[in-house]
């Protein structure tokens, strides 16, 4: 048996890097994995979430959403349900950055990383929690948020301003919704990566930026998307009992050196 046997798990941002890799190991789990994203392809190169899951053997289907839009989530939500009877799992991982200081920042790109960042996850939590109320307790839970903070939520970061305000933001969110509704059975935690390689290129691989991050890693290596998946599949799981509001470290001890 899986771990996530027949559960229902929404990912959001799952087509690429850290969202793809909770979406696989949760289907290797036996969930059955919803991918909610803007586009299919990943930013990494390679096949598709949804038809690497199925050539896995697991279980997947995709849904366009801008996790921006309320009218898109309630859909998203509701076709889920409709479709699988129920929504265990909710994980808010779509984030977008900047790569900019505040003042290289403009109010527009401000506008759309708080818009996806922030209010992406707030309208992800408040659908999520309005429909795990009507489900029933299963293992000590109506159901269970994961919401995809970072290191930078809680320290600088260097270039992407929005996104580290936006990250902080996140924190909060997980701490208050575990507060107010942790009495009716619903978790809400958080997985806060540290310097994760997604495959991806840019600025955040160059040499300077992996020389600064393995510097501050007392760990020998930086980290892979698989790390934070396994870290959410335990937070999605059973096993995760007498937990919540909790944002965990996924960080090569970044955060304790």
């Amino acid at each position: 048996m899986g771990r996530l046997d027949e559960r229902v798990a929404i990912v959001t941002g799952a087509s690429s890097g850290i969202g793809r890799a909770i979406a696989r190991r949760f289907a290797e789990e036996g969930a059955i994995v919803v991918i909610a994203d803007v586009r299919t392809e990943p930013l990494e190169g390679g096949e598709s979430t949804v038809d690497l899951i199925v050539a896995e053997g697991g279980r997947a289907e995709y849904r366009d959403v801008d996790v921006s839009s309320w009218e898109q989530v309630d859909a998203l939500v509701g076709a889920t349900v409709q479709r699988h009877g129920a929504l265990d799992i909710m994980v808010n991982n779509a984030a977008i950055g900047t790569g900019t200081p505040l003042l290289d920042t403009e109010e527009a790109d401000w506008n759309r990383v708080m818009d996806v960042n922030v209010t992406g996850v707030f309208f992800g939590c408040k659908r999520a929690v309005r429909q795990m109320l009507e489900q029933p307790v299963r293992a000590e839970a109506r159901g269970r948020i994961i919401n995809i903070s970072s290191q930078h939520g809680m320290i600088s970061a260097p270039n992407n301003f929005a996104y580290g305000v936006s990250k902080s933001a996140v924190v909060y969110m997980t701490r208050q919704i575990a507060a107010d509704y942790g009495e009716q059975s619903i978790v809400c935690n958080a997985v806060a990566p540290g310097k994760i390689l997604t495959g991806r290129g840019g600025l955040a691989i160059s040499e300077s930026a992996l020389a600064y991050s393995g510097s501050r890693t007392p760990m020998p290596r930086l980290g892979r998307p698989a790390d934070v998946a396994n870290a959410a599949l335990f937070l999605a799981s059973d096993e995760c009992t007498y937990m919540t509001g909790v944002n965990l470290m996924v960080d090569g001890g970044w955060m304790a050196s």
